[in-house]
């Protein structure tokens, strides 16, 4: 859904992926619950569209209505940031898994390993366009998928 999610074509969320020059490869079953934190505008029935979108891709949806006014809500900001520094603190995970560019996120990260934790950031984006090199800095390892996902979504259109 262009401006609200995007993922890979029959991937499960809590799958853990491997990337290679063949592309992405499922390796195991991994994590338990798999979050993905958006916003969208229009009413109640398309925030349910895209919750039920996200959670036929396994992944425990957190949608907020955005304000036509603005690119984002800082609900999605808030949420995602009181979710992955409460559960690091209650100890429900040793890897946290942050699929984002943006700088803001870089106190979060950093409070999220002096917990213990280990956080990998995923970005997509062409050449790092828009990445804040902060956070690929804060965070323990990065990861690049603009190709990968590329090369997913070839395979699945060669399919269909």
């Amino acid at each position: 859904m262009p401006d609200v999610l995007v993922w890979l074509p029959e991937i499960e969320a809590t799958r853990r992926l491997l990337y290679h020059e063949d592309g992405l490869e499922e390796l195991q079953l991994l994590g338990v619950r798999a979050y993905y934190y958006t916003s969208t505008t229009g009413d109640e029935n398309k925030i349910r569209l895209v919750r039920e979108a996200l959670w036929n891709l396994s992944f425990q949806p957190e949608v907020f209505k955005k304000s036509e006014q603005r690119d984002r809500t800082k609900g999605v900001d808030i949420a995602l940031a009181t979710d992955l520094l409460g559960n690091a603190y209650r100890d429900n995970y040793d890897a946290a898994v942050l699929v984002a560019g943006d700088g803001d996120y870089v106190p979060l990260v950093e409070e999220v390993k002096r917990l213990g934790k280990t956080v990998h950031v995923i970005f997509f984006g062409e050449k790092g366009r828009g990445l804040n090199p902060e956070l690929r800095l804060a965070s323990d390892r990065f990861w690049e998928l603009e190709q990968a996902f590329a090369a997913s979504w070839e395979q699945h259109s060669a399919k269909g």
